[in-house]
């Protein structure tokens, strides 16, 4: 069975949700009391995990305004809390119909809701007991002038007291009576076979936490009790649950007296989540789990103070320390929390949806990249999952399909706020900014990091500099020559002072940077300091265009000559022959220049006629829409060909 729709109505906030599509993995997202929370509860409460108890309360979850106009709002009948929507999988429909024939039930779609009060869901669809009369009559070797006479029984009672009655009953006829009796009715029978598949639903909230110590004997009086499900003992719980998963419950615990009996099963288990943690935990792959059980000391705070006393600690290989569980960073006691208890939920080997309020809330951000991975790799084969955030980090910007808009729908009526309570919408269109941040936010990053398309990336200065490399490029290969390997990705910088943030944002997902910048006297200081930080970028990656140049001074308009930069002026800016530029004229604007597009600003800026003012930009865009430019005769472009080659076949060469 799978989930496919659910609303929410008469809880808390969620006075009426609006019903909402389910997919595999759903991410609600919405701003701080919106009413993520009350959703995930309430479908918790449909069909609670016994590993998370989840119970409806009138004076507690029934919104709160309205809780004195409840009889005359629901009459004799308690509010319904929530309704979901499941689509049966083929081979339930076919366990039914071998059952039940082939006409009794063939709804593809069923509807479970909760009610206040309700001990257990509630069901609705439809069914024909006829049908299903006739199909087991036919299964049971009646004589066809019996099976007309015996179809006349109405209901599955009706017909087992009819058979009942029959004088020396065959077997297969015993057999009927006991399951018709057993069955009930058709709608029975059908609820009783899909409840059995009917997944649960654990809720696990970023407030639930390990603890990192316990007292063996006092969670064992709790157990006894039935005292773990309270809320001020979920961290202690989840230790039960770890004992539970590495094959030592607490019974076992408690009766022996020697370290050895169980030591091995809490290392198997500790080292089978260690192992986890390893493989999704990036932040620090450095760290293992022990747990380790002995006596109490008397210097330690009651309880742990007698009795027997087991300790989650962490050890840092890197620093060959070990730490209490407790004193690791709340992210990292969340993450191991939670594999814990999925660990305990899988070992049941049962059918369960996940419902996960805010999960990875205390995460760094790459750390909830993590989790989305976990979620995806881990936990999606084998469940659904409805997992509430407001972080642009557990945000999927790859799969806006599977986000639900939560947001607390407010009305002005004149002076006055009216909240409708919380709506649930597939539309990711809304009109409050902050419920839309963590949207923006997750398309933001991933379209800065959509810059770096490809694993080898070329920082220069500015676009043009991309457009006159792609350009000389281009040029090049179709004489024969070398242009620049297509495995590199052109990405402009913003300037030699923005590089070094640059690769320190992008270059830790294993990208190769390397760089070519210009270089004026203005920046040779902040090239040397770059090289000389080699943590930021691989020794032997930072080049200037004044390297290949031979030069102190130099930009990417400087592989042109002179007189070609002169004449690709000319033809961008439409001069008149009167005003044509050369290279004696650049020079002659800015005598001593060593850079040409220095030269050239200088000279359009001293004309007479009216020009737009100079930017670097428009030269390589005219270029790269006309192409021919280099393909004139008449110009010596050569000599730039000669140098861009260079500079292709260099960073070519680091890619080898």
């Amino acid at each position: 069975m799978k989930l496919v729709k659910a609303s929410v109505t008469n809880f808390r906030i969620a006075e009426d949700t609006g019903e909402f599509a389910v997919d595999h993995v759903t991410c609600l997202v919405g701003k701080n009391e919106a009413g993520k929370s009350a959703v995930l509860t309430a479908l918790a409460a449909l069909n609670p995990h016994d590993a998370t108890p989840t119970a409806l309360n009138k004076e507690r979850d029934y919104p709160r305004r309205k809780l004195t106009g409840y009889a005359q709002a629901h009459g004799v009948e308690e509010a319904v809390a929530v309704t979901t929507t499941w689509r049966l999988e083929e081979s339930e429909l076919e366990g039914l119909r071998s059952e039940l024939g082939p006409n009794a039930f063939n709804a593809r779609e069923i509807e479970i809701f909760r009610r206040y009060g309700d001990t257990e869901p509630q069901w609705r669809f439809e069914a024909n007991e006829a049908a299903a009369i006739e199909h087991l009559l036919a299964q049971a070797g009646f004589r066809e002038e019996q099976v007309s006479a015996l179809k006349a029984a109405r209901t599955f009672g009706e017909l087992a007291g009819v058979l009942s009655a029959l004088p020396a009953a065959t077997a297969p006829q015993l057999q009927l009576i006991a399951k018709l009796n057993a069955w009930g009715s058709v709608e029975k029978r059908i609820h009783h076979y899909l409840s059995a598949r009917l997944p649960a639903f654990m809720y696990f909230s970023t407030y639930d936490r390990m603890a990192g110590t316990v007292q063996i004997e006092q969670l064992a009086a709790l157990k006894n009790s039935r005292q773990l499900d309270r809320e001020e003992n979920r961290g202690l719980r989840l230790f039960a649950e770890f004992f539970e998963y590495a094959g030592a419950p607490l019974e076992q615990i408690a009766g022996v007296s020697t370290y050895e009996t169980f030591n091995a099963r809490l290392q198997a288990a500790s080292n089978n989540i260690t192992d986890q943690i390893a493989e999704y935990w990036t932040q620090n792959p450095d760290l293992s789990v022990q747990i380790a059980i002995d006596s109490a000391r008397p210097g330690d705070p009651a309880p742990l103070d007698s009795g027997t006393i087991a300790r989650a600690r962490i050890y840092n290989h890197l620093q060959r320390v070990d730490t209490a569980f407790s004193e690791r960073s709340a992210g990292f006691v969340w993450f191991f929390s939670f594999l814990v208890k999925f660990a305990q939920v899988k070992a049941l080997g049962k059918p369960v949806i996940l419902l996960l309020d805010e999960p990875g809330l205390t995460l760094h951000g790459k750390a909830q990249a993590d989790l989305l991975r976990f979620f995806s790799e881990k936990l999606a084969p084998h469940h659904q999952i409805i997992y509430s955030t407001h972080s642009p980090f557990m945000v999927p910007a790859d799969k806006l399909l599977s986000i639900r808009i939560v947001e607390d729908e407010i009305e002005t009526k004149g002076t006055r706020r009216v909240s409708h309570g919380t709506k649930v919408r597939a539309d990711i269109v809304s009109r409050d900014p902050d419920t839309l941040f963590p949207l923006q936010g997750a398309l933001g990053y991933a379209l800065a990091h959509s810059l770096f398309v490809g694993k080898h990336t070329l920082l220069v200065d500015a676009p043009s500099d991309i457009l006159y490399l792609q350009a000389l490029s281009d040029a090049l290969k179709k004489r024969g020559r070398s242009g620049l390997d297509t495995d590199w990705t052109l990405c402009p910088s913003g300037g030699i002072g923005n590089i070094r943030a640059f690769v320190s944002l992008f270059g830790a997902g294993g990208l190769d940077v390397a760089v070519l910048a210009d270089q004026s006297k203005d920046t040779i200081a902040s090239v040397e300091d770059l090289r000389r930080r080699n943590e930021i970028l691989t020794a032997g990656r930072v080049y200037t265009v004044a390297d290949f140049l031979g030069r102190a001074e130099a930009d990417i308009e400087d592989l042109f000559d002179a007189d070609v930069y002169a004449s690709l002026l000319n033809r961008v800016y439409q001069l008149p022959v009167i005003h044509h530029l050369n290279a004696a004229k650049l020079e002659s604007a800015a005598p001593g220049t060593p850079r040409v597009a220095n030269r050239a600003e200088a000279a359009l800026r001293a004309m007479t006629m009216p020009l737009p003012a100079f930017d670097r930009f428009t030269p390589a865009s005219w270029l790269i829409r006309n192409p021919d430019f280099l393909n004139d005769p008449g110009l010596n472009t050569g000599a730039a060909f000669d140098r861009a080659e260079k500079i292709f076949r260099f960073f070519n060469a680091l890619l080898l």
